[in-house]
């Protein structure tokens, strides 16, 4: 067995997409001859809670933990709806944000660098060497974002010589929210320089997107494995529990991710079809931007919508093999067409038609070409996006390749992690 220090920010019970990847690939790289152990704060500061993830933790894992300082917490005295937001990653349009949230996301783009949980990486350092001599490990892992945690496997590998594994489940430089982060120059080549220094002392890297590892192998010679976030139940049989059409969105809808096109789009077929008036119901899971439920007000789709708020993780499972179709939004900017979002994997195995809205050329409509489980468009093509929706309230859409979709089961990934661990 190889033993792998995990070293982690989000686990349960951690809610959202960020904790899910490593909770599956702990559940099985057992399975593959290698034993991991976890590191984790013992006092996170989460914007998302999910308690039933914790069921799905094994029982007998070794979790290590050391205490973090947050300064969300203080800055919670200033604001606490705003530090909560921007902790979630929900960033308003810059002409709608209050001064408060302006000055906040200037302190946390400037003063912490690469972020706010910058504190945790010197006593972890100093903690792990200690954990490293006496456990053994043949391994460490570091994921972010929090891209500080990347720091504590550069100083652990400087100062041990230890093997290390450095996962991006999102891009560094490139993610989209740094343009809205207002970084001064200074401080945006202090990011660079921190991202090459990790790109280039790792053994091997990992991302989750096509772009993320075009970019990552331009700018180092480490090897660079795509190994995408992935499903963890079976593939479902194409039913609903009822007569209604359902079109869902679960997750967070930034300001950004507002399908204004979508929106007029329904209130169109809302209008010239009558069956579809009776049976469309537009269903939102998670925190959604004042400027979205703007626009769906605007739109008129006020009466057909139900906003559900966060919901667990199995309530999430449950709605979208509901659901008659899936929305997948993604900000339309170059910066995330490497973003390939974590519930589209989950949407694969709900076997649903996928409506997709999102930049050109953007990764995730290579997976859903592959496996014939959707249609992606941009933002501006309203009339090809109502003719997609009409398709699919009569039936008329493609059947999913169930074996192209399987390729993304939590067993298959960690499979393919297991090789990088043991090469």
């Amino acid at each position: 067995m190889k033993k792998v220090l995990i070293i982690a920010y989000y686990w349960p019970p951690a809610g959202g997409p960020g904790v899910q990847r490593w909770l599956k690939f702990v559940k099985y790289l057992r399975d593959f001859d290698v034993e991991p152990v976890l590191y984790i704060p013992e006092n996170p500061s989460y914007p998302i809670r999910d308690e039933d993830l914790v069921q799905e933790v094994p029982d007998d894992i070794q979790i290590l933990k050391k205490p973090i300082f947050e300064p969300y917490s203080l800055a919670g005295i200033f604001g606490r709806k705003e530090t909560q937001t921007i902790s979630a990653g929900i960033i308003e349009d810059s002409r709608k944000q209050s001064l408060l949230q302006k000055v906040l996301l200037f302190i946390r783009g400037n003063f912490f660098i690469p972020d706010a949980r910058k504190f945790w990486v010197r006593p972890s350092v100093k903690f792990l060497k200690q954990e490293l001599e006496k456990q053994g490990f043949d391994t460490i892992i570091t994921t972010g974002p929090p891209h500080s945690l990347h720091l504590i496997g550069l100083e652990l590998k400087k100062d041990t010589g230890i093997r290390w594994i450095a996962d991006f489940r999102d891009p560094w430089t490139q993610i989209g929210y740094h343009e809205k982060l207002k970084l001064t120059a200074s401080s945006r080549k202090k990011h660079e320089k921190l991202e090459k220094k990790v790109l280039n002392a790792a053994d091997d890297i990992l991302v989750t997107s096509y772009t993320t590892r075009e970019e990552f192998e331009s700018k180092t010679n480490r090897p660079v494995h795509l190994i995408t976030n992935g499903f963890d139940t079976e593939i479902e049989q194409q039913n609903t529990e009822h007569s209604e059409f359902w079109i869902s969105h679960i997750g967070s809808l930034l300001a950004g991710r507002n399908p204004e096109n979508l929106w007029l789009a329904l209130s169109e077929l809302l209008d010239e079809n009558e069956d579809f008036r009776k049976k469309f119901r537009l269903k939102l899971a998670g925190r959604i931007s004042d400027s979205v439920l703007e626009s769906i007000q605007v739109a008129g789709l006020q009466e057909f919508l139900e906003n559900k708020g966060y919901i667990s993780h199995s309530e999430a499972l449950k709605l979208q093999r509901q659901s008659s179709v899936l929305l997948l939004l993604e900000i339309n900017s170059e910066e995330t067409k490497g973003i390939i979002p974590g519930k589209v994997f989950e949407y694969l195995s709900a076997n649903k038609p996928i409506l997709a809205v999102g930049p050109a050329n953007w990764d995730a409509e290579q997976i859903l070409k592959k496996t014939l489980a959707g249609s992606v468009f941009q933002y501006h093509e309203k009339k090809a996006i109502k003719t997609y929706i009409l398709s699919c309230f009569r039936g008329e859409v493609l059947q999913p390749d169930r074996t192209e979709i399987q390729q993304y089961h939590r067993r298959n990934l960690t499979y393919k992690l297991s090789e990088v661990i043991r090469k």
